[in-house]
């Protein structure tokens, strides 16, 4: 395993990194450390989580708005409904690496919180959508929007935290993502009882009222984030920290990690062939595709598929929230014991096994008159169903060369992931309900693939060190 005290370079290399040649020299206590990235825990991370919050209600909320009639006052099929999830992954997939290029050039406070104010109109006046026309419009363009997101908030916490600090801040940068699909569907409960009131249906007024909320949201963290490390300052003028606090957070991240030296403010040609050629990133993104595929469609068709079980369609959106409440327990318990054991392969191998294990059983309960049962495993594999996904992203992060480079594989990872969702919107099919049969199979597969590119992926980190070793390189963390 690598020694992940191990410097990749020399801060020397760099100068134009630093505001003046004092910089290095800086010396701090731990404890002022670590009084220091509790207040920054305390500033950014509630922004990016509450960000994150928000995407997931506006691109999740569509699920619960299918137990309110939404076919047929729309009118459209189950088929054409998938086509419109997968313009949402295709436009997502399109723009992701042009924003977070864009976000390296201007940095996060003006990119991220534009992008979360777009996104929040489109998810509000989505409400207004007749027809096909306008409903696969609008989820392209909510895709659009909202692209980079994921990868630009990943990104932004590797310029803030130290190699071990990443993989439990990813973890809980997550939860955002994962307190939403918990949320919602308790939210959802509320809301669509709203139909008819001014003559709207619940759904519609489900997408006007999380959309503003969005909006609102977007507003907040333009006003409030940081700009960066080197000048901790909102766009309103609000100074988070004095010059010298400002320097010690800059210095310690430098020192766990040249890496992370930013010395210009666009991402070279260089690092982005780097990049793309880079056959390590293979098991990686496919991992992504292969395990979030089938999350997704569980997290999408679970309401319906507990209407399937037995449960009344209103109170299945809030039961089905069990298995989400979870999973943000067992999320971040996956980062905390990655940056612990410094063991992302080993971690991302185990959360993918417990999916494994779980999808397999509720293939073999398909045809099952126990409701409750059935109920029961699909709620404990959505407790399980994404674990792997965060760490995954630290393990990508911490191998990355550059600053610029990180950059755009933050966007590559991001890009598997909703390449899985053009997957798993066609997993379950109209034809194939209500037992989904084939759909559950397709799922089984893809985990069972998941898990032997996991295994790749340690074996080739464990292999590139044995080599790395011989000549006295640098290693790779595995």
């Amino acid at each position: 395993m690598a020694d992940e005290k191990q410097h990749i370079g020399n801060l020397s290399e760099s100068p134009a990194s630093r505001s003046d040649d004092e910089d290095h020299e800086i010396t701090w206590t731990e404890d002022e450390e670590k009084a220091l990235v509790r207040r920054l825990d305390m500033l950014i991370m509630p922004l990016l989580i509450l960000g994150f919050f928000a995407l997931q209600l506006d691109r999740g909320n569509i699920g619960n708005a299918l137990t309110d009639n939404f076919f047929q006052d729309v009118g459209i099929t189950q088929f054409q409904f998938n086509t419109g999830q997968q313009l949402l992954s295709a436009g997502i997939v399109l723009l992701e690496i042009p924003s977070n290029v864009i976000l390296y050039r201007i940095g996060p406070a003006v990119w991220i919180g534009a992008q979360i104010v777009a996104w929040g109109l489109v998810a509000t006046f989505q409400a207004f959508q007749k027809g096909l026309g306008p409903y696969l419009t609008t989820r392209l363009l909510l895709g659009i929007c909202e692209a980079g997101f994921i990868p630009a908030g990943l990104f932004t916490m590797t310029r803030w935290y130290k190699r071990d600090e990443t993989s439990k801040r990813f973890s809980c940068y997550f939860v955002g993502n994962m307190s939403a699909a918990a949320s919602s569907g308790l939210v959802a409960y509320g809301i669509l009882h709203m139909r008819g009131i001014a003559g709207l249906a619940g759904w519609q007024w489900l997408f006007l009222i999380e959309g503003l909320f969005t909006v609102l949201v977007g507003g907040l963290f333009v006003a409030l984030f940081p700009r960066s490390a080197s000048n901790p300052v909102s766009l309103l003028g609000v100074r988070y920290f004095s010059e010298r606090e400002s320097q010690i957070l800059q210095q310690r991240v430098l020192r766990d990690d040249p890496t992370k030296i930013q010395a210009r403010q666009n991402v070279s040609w260089a690092e982005v062939k780097a990049t793309f050629t880079n056959w390590r990133l293979i098991p990686h993104m496919l991992i992504s595709i292969l395990a979030l595929s089938p999350a997704q469609t569980m997290a999408s068709y679970a309401p319906s598929l507990a209407v399937s079980f037995g449960y009344d369609r209103l109170k299945a959106n809030a039961m089905i929230s069990i298995g989400a409440w979870i999973l943000i327990i067992t999320n971040v318990s996956w980062g905390i014991i990655a940056d612990k054991t410094r063991l992302r392969g080993l971690m991302v191998f185990l959360g993918l096994l417990f999916l494994w294990g779980l999808t397999l059983g509720n293939r073999l309960l398909v045809e099952s008159t126990n409701g409750k049962l059935r109920f029961g495993v699909l709620t404990t594999a959505i407790a399980f169903q994404a674990v792997f996904h965060a760490v995954n992203g630290s393990w990508l992060a911490l191998n990355a060369r550059t600053a610029g480079e990180r950059s755009i594989t933050m966007a590559l990872f991001i890009m598997g992931a909703n390449i899985s969702g053009i997957i798993w919107s066609q997993i379950f099919q109209a034809d194939d309900a209500p037992l989904y049969k084939r759909g559950w199979t397709v799922i089984t597969v893809l985990v069972s693939a998941s898990v032997l590119m996991s295994v790749i992926a340690v074996v080739q980190y464990w292999l590139l060190n044995r080599l790395q070793r011989r000549v006295g390189k640098d290693r790779y963390h595995y």
